[in-house]
């Protein structure tokens, strides 16, 4: 019954060890035109390792990373990246400001969002205060999502053990 302790690790590795959130653009509205984003945006915390994921209509719109001037402008300038799959998940790695655009000629009727990524709280240069401005709460909201993380591995991990001592 090997195939129980492959379950158990393809699960593990699932949840991986430092799965970020993923933050769901325009939350239950998608990725469409005349939705404000910044307003959404606003209400976001993002850290390093989450993700951005765009929900929409495959072939009538799209994302493109850009920079703030192709943002500001609704051009392409500074293309970073581009998705098209109508459901596209979007690593952050960096603690940066990102910007996105509809490409398809929609990101005049809104469809942009700029997301600012903090970095980890635990990378912070004092506890309750870094340079992004998180509040203790929001540092001690993340300390709790990873330490949930860590604990989901660690019982993966004893299952498989579990599984493997079962079978040997």
């Amino acid at each position: 019954m090997s195939w129980l302790l492959v379950v158990a690790v393809l699960a593990g590795f699932a949840l991986g060890p430092s799965a970020g959130t993923d933050h769901i653009v325009g939350a239950n509205h998608g990725w469409n035109p005349n939705i404000n984003y910044s307003l959404w945006s606003g209400n976001q915390t993002t850290y390093v390792g989450d993700l951005i994921s765009f929900r929409y209509q495959k072939g009538t719109h799209n994302v493109f990373e850009v920079n703030e001037t192709g943002y500001d402008n609704c051009t392409m300038a500074g293309v970073a990246g581009n998705w098209t799959s109508g459901k596209d998940f979007i690593p952050l790695p960096e603690a940066r400001r990102y910007y996105f655009i509809c490409g398809n000629g929609f990101c005049l009727q809104g469809m942009k969002v700029a997301i600012t990524v903090h970095p980890l709280p635990h990378n912070a240069t004092s506890k309750g205060s870094n340079s992004r401005g998180s509040t203790g709460a929001q540092e001690e909201a993340a300390a709790a999502a990873l330490g949930t993380r860590s604990a989901a591995w660690l019982a993966t991990l004893a299952v498989a053990g579990a599984a493997v001592a079962a079978f040997s």
